[in-house]
């Protein structure tokens, strides 16, 4: 065989750089470390977002329950109310005085100013759940925020013919009306002022768009009417974490006691 020289391939020469063509790959050099910069800026402002909007969640989310809470146990206790009483040491009954229903006609106090403390509700269905304080108007300013369940004012008051209307948060700020969807039909309600138990009892609950307020009206649901019974109507957001609707709850009167007579058998353990 006779020898047969390899071939040898070489790679071409690159063309010497010019200085324009140095000055391109610095401008790129320069573009990307920029672009880089950018990534990183927005990288660092994204995550200092996220960790404000968790910090503010929690804030939301908590934080104002702690504090709503305490408020709100707070404003009950400087009530200052006269408790309701206790047997006689020489009395055979045990635990606390059972109050008589009374089913004649209950007294009624007028409209307070604005913001003020009037009442308190308790719901037995809620076990676990505070005394929690009402107070007239539903703004979430003064009230709603500040001072728990709102009556809306120029409804009645408490025991009056018409219908007894109050607002409350179902999320947030101690969360008042957090469990409304859990109460059923005859359940109690109790209203209390400085002297007088209202017990109410659930008659239904729905589900409506905000511009329905006539679930507040006189009459619940027939704006117009005249009333000759009394109502209570508990409103709230729905679902949890919105406003897009309101979960109403209607209840009607049953009985009331004086203070000084006991308590209602609602509020008492086996009820």
């Amino acid at each position: 065989m006779s020898d047969v020289a390899p071939t040898v391939t070489t790679a071409p020469e690159r063309p010497p750089r010019t200085r324009r063509s140095r000055r391109a790959d610095r401008r790129v050099s320069r573009a990307r470390q920029r672009a880089y910069t950018a990534v990183g800026v927005v990288g660092e402002v994204l995550i200092t977002l996220g960790v404000l909007l968790f910090a503010f969640l929690a804030w939301q989310l908590w934080w104002t329950d702690v504090e709503g809470n305490r408020a709100q146990a707070e404003i009950v206790r400087e009530l200052d109310w006269e408790e309701a009483p206790a047997p006689e040491p020489s009395a055979t009954q045990a635990g606390p005085v059972v109050a008589e229903p009374r089913r004649d006609e209950p007294p009624v106090m007028e409209e307070p100013p604005h913001a003020t403390t009037f009442a308190t509700i308790q719901v037995p269905r809620w076990v676990g759940e505070p005394e929690r304080p009402v107070s007239q108007g539903t703004d979430r300013a003064t009230v709603l925020d500040v001072l728990g369940v709102g009556h809306y004012e120029g409804t009645a008051m408490p025991g009056g013919v018409g219908n007894f209307a109050l607002a409350g948060h179902r999320t947030t700020y101690a969360k008042p009306f957090n469990r409304v969807e859990e109460l059923q039909v005859g359940d109690p309600i109790v209203v209390r002022t400085a002297d007088t138990w209202y017990v109410y009892r659930v008659t239904s609950t729905q589900v409506v768009k905000p511009s329905q307020v006539d679930v507040i009206a006189p009459v619940p649901g027939e704006p117009g009417a005249t009333p000759t019974e009394r109502f209570i109507t508990l409103t709230t957001c729905h679902p949890m974490f919105s406003a897009r609707e309101r979960f109403i709850v209607h209840g009607t009167f049953d009985y009331w006691a004086p203070v000084t007579d006991g308590t209602p058998a609602e509020l008492l353990p086996g009820a």
